[in-house]
């Protein structure tokens, strides 16, 4: 008779990680085309919008321009990137190749794939998030001391805008649909979240808006930690993105749950 121990299923720990470990083996496959962009889309940005508009508006909130902006772009980078993730590659996994029938043949959950995703959605902001810190640090932009913890906030980030993307995968018919979502949402917030300037300057009416959209909240716990400057409402911040990060989950496990068993 076969030991009990060898028919044991595996923990919930591994059946997450196979799932974050297969998208590592499949990422790293080509690791130069896909590891070098997040190194240089921020020296881009830096050197095209930080330095181009850094010599007519020399500071910012009492800040030199090109910090103000660098401490904005550390987060923008795992908003996109986890946002890109679970909406594009999610839905090609879901509709083209099928990954995702031949991943629950194995003895993991609709839950553990899609927790795993949201993982993996994390660890793509949180490297991202470090591609702009080795940037921005290597040029003397930031003081590395100053956004050590700044990878951190990438990946609660990453697994925020993972959670969103795949909420917003569940109602997709259409890879083309998305084009609603980049241009109609991701695209705006990039520009209405205090990245490249201060809500503070917005008419009063936009302003609550802005306080809406989650990436504000990510690049102000950014900029506090970046610029060594706490503020009173971090904690709020904070707040933000774990009930955001666990109610859209949960959304998005409940519908895909539906969607992938059907």
């Amino acid at each position: 008779m076969p030991d009990s121990d060898t028919r044991r299923p595996p923990s919930l720990a591994t059946r997450m990680t196979a799932v974050w470990y297969r998208h590592f083996r499949v990422y790293s496959r080509n690791l130069i085309s896909n590891g070098l962009p997040p190194f240089l889309e921020p020296l881009i940005m830096l050197v095209g919008i930080g330095l181009g508009l850094g010599a007519y508006i020399s500071r910012m909130n009492g800040t030199p321009y090109i910090e103000f902006l660098a401490a904005g772009l550390l987060v923008s980078s795992a908003m996109f990137t986890a946002a890109f993730e679970c909406s594009f590659g999610t839905y090609i996994r879901l509709e083209f190749d099928k990954v995702y029938d031949g991943m629950l043949t194995a003895p993991i959950t609709v839950n553990n794939l899609i927790v795993g995703e949201i993982f993996w959605a994390g660890t793509k902001g949180f490297f991202f998030t470090l591609a702009v810190m080795v940037i921005v640090s290597a040029f003397g932009i930031l003081p590395i001391q100053r956004v050590i913890a700044v990878p951190f906030v990438g990946f609660a980030t990453g697994i925020m805008f993972g959670s969103l993307s795949l909420f917003i995968t569940s109602f997709v018919k259409n890879i083309n649909h998305f084009n609603f979502y980049f241009t109609g949402f991701i695209s705006p917030m990039f520009f209405f979240s205090g990245v490249f300037f201060p809500l503070t300057s917005l008419p009063g009416w936009v302003s609550p808006l802005a306080e809406a959209l989650p990436l504000t909240h990510a690049v102000r716990i950014s900029r506090a930690l970046s610029l060594a400057r706490p503020e009173p409402h971090l904690a709020w911040d904070l707040s933000y993105i774990i009930v955001f990060s666990v109610l859209f989950g949960l959304f998005a496990v409940r519908r895909l749950r539906r969607r992938l068993i059907d």
